[in-house]
């Protein structure tokens, strides 16, 4: 069996070798973090369960390729993510369902736990509005926490565009969150008039 002390690179090349067990523990490794990747970025945990197994078999049948030009971690989430912007473009249309609460600590304050639930929710929402592209950077860069440079070897694109397409995200981002930044701006105007700016809110108007 393989050593768990092995690097990635080693498990790449053991798994091209044949053996049987390197692949399964390269994924017991990054798993978590991938399927991270995957849920933000497909916002459905069927269709994100479904890209990340397109994604690893695509990775276990071309890991006889892997070239070492890239980290290992860096080449298996360019997969995922181009495994999610593929589904996402074929069902041309984006999936709004919530992402679930994690985390094993459950917050002192119920106030507290139910601002956090709404802002939450706010925030995946407005990921939702943005085009696929921009998405998967604000994911990887904002989210995830990848230097532009990582984010343009996972996405093949260059440095520029990474920082380009993050900075449109951003952008939209705040317009869609500012209500998180001065609530009571919300609080003062009437129920029907917060209805309407909902409404805007979602048809990106």
């Amino acid at each position: 069996m393989t050593a768990p002390a092995s690097s990635d690179a080693d498990l790449i090349a053991a798994h091209a070798s044949g053996d049987p067990y390197a692949f399964t523990e390269l994924v017991r490794r990054h798993r978590d973090r991938l399927w991270a990747v995957a849920l933000r970025t497909m916002r459905d945990p069927e269709e994100a369960a479904d890209a990340l197994q397109d994604a690893l078999i695509s990775a276990f049948r071309a890991a006889a390729s892997f070239r070492a030009e890239s980290k290992v971690t860096t080449w298996l989430h360019r997969i995922v993510v181009n495994a999610c912007l593929d589904r996402i473009r074929r069902k041309q249309s984006r999936p709004v369902v919530p992402l679930p609460e994690t985390g094993p600590n459950e917050p002192a304050s119920t106030r507290d736990a139910m601002a956090e639930q709404e802002t939450r929710l706010a925030v995946n929402d407005a990921l939702a509005e943005l085009p696929a592209e921009q998405r998967s950077a604000i994911v990887l860069v904002d989210v995830e926490g990848y230097s532009v440079a990582e984010t343009a070897q996972i996405l093949q694109i260059a440095e520029g565009t990474v920082k380009s397409r993050c900075a449109r995200g951003r952008t939209r981002l705040a317009k869609l969150l500012g209500h998180l930044r001065n609530p009571d701006a919300v609080a003062n105007v009437p129920s029907d008039d917060i209805a309407r700016q909902q409404r805007r809110t979602r048809e990106g108007r």
